[in-house]
């Protein structure tokens, strides 16, 4: 046990001092500075004579993806986690369970090709404005890719609240209603909270899915049915290229990793501040 916290530490220690040598590399170049890189809102590292390193539209596309994802998880999620905890059978959810959490299984390239071949040309027939790639699709299939992430860890956070809380609801002539939505549900708060914020981070650090159906167009936009190009995609952009290892294009990769670290570790530091916030303790 020991050693493998050790090895955790080390290689999280490992990538922190990479991305920081890296990151500090891309600012030592010319063409960029740290005040271009928060201050600006144009990304455009790769094309014309004069390149531009503000970050905003990578990431406001990441948090475009991410929030269309979680308004697609989050409350199917929680309907199925109440249902498999206050109302499903054993026999029922010994199978719906494991079923749900087969999703998370799925190759995430094979959920960007679901994205790109079915997700988005239905969105076409409902609407002409959208595009080949679009937000809206790419946040569909993150979704989906999160959904047993919210509803298994709520489902067991919900059942980890003690019976004699539901039976004291029965008690006052309180329905299976009453007991799942007034007393089980907020008695698992702390819980599912962090299933919202774990799924979160992984809908931020998504990257397959969005590299194929989100496009690689950096854009400063809110508008789902337009291309738009993610953190992540970026940075599975410039790996995939033929820049050169020793450019302000191929360093200005680590910056952005190393924004996207910091932001799901604040997501990570937030999770545990709520988790001890609302944490409830029975004896």
């Amino acid at each position: 046990m020991a050693g493998s916290a050790l090895f955790s530490i080390l290689v999280t220690l490992a990538i922190v001092l990479i991305l920081g040598i890296e990151t500090a590399h891309f600012f030592g170049q010319d063409e960029v500075s740290l005040g271009e890189f928060f201050g600006q809102v144009k990304w455009n590292p790769l094309l014309g004579a004069e390149k531009h390193f503000g970050i905003w539209p990578l990431v406001c596309g990441t948090f475009l993806v991410a929030g269309i994802a979680l308004i697609v998880a989050v409350p199917m999620g929680l309907v199925t986690a109440i249902y498999l905890s206050e109302y499903a059978g054993s026999r029922v959810r010994a199978v719906v369970k494991p079923a749900l959490e087969i999703l998370a299984g799925i190759p995430t390239v094979v959920y960007g090709f679901f994205a790109l071949v079915l997700l988005t040309p239905g969105l076409k027939m409902l609407h002409e404005g959208f595009g080949s790639y679009n937000a809206l699709a790419a946040g569909i299939a993150v979704g989906i890719l999160i959904l047993p992430i919210v509803s298994s860890l709520s489902e067991d956070a919900l059942r980890a609240v003690p019976s004699s809380l539901r039976e004291g609801v029965y008690g006052l002539g309180g329905t299976k209603f009453d007991a799942a939505v007034k007393v089980v549900f907020p008695a698992a708060l702390s819980g599912i909270i962090s299933s919202v914020l774990l799924a979160a981070a992984r809908a931020v650090g998504e990257t397959m899915i969005v590299a194929l159906a989100a496009g690689s167009t950096p854009r400063l936009t809110l508008d789902v049915r337009e291309e738009i190009q993610t953190m992540t995609g970026f940075m599975v952009q410039m790996a995939l290229g033929d820049v050169s290892n020793f450019g302000v294009e191929y360093f200005s990769m680590y910056a952005v990793a190393a924004t996207l670290f910091v932001i799901t570790f604040i997501l990570t530091i937030l999770g545990a501040v709520i988790r001890k916030r609302f944490r409830e303790t029975y004896e």
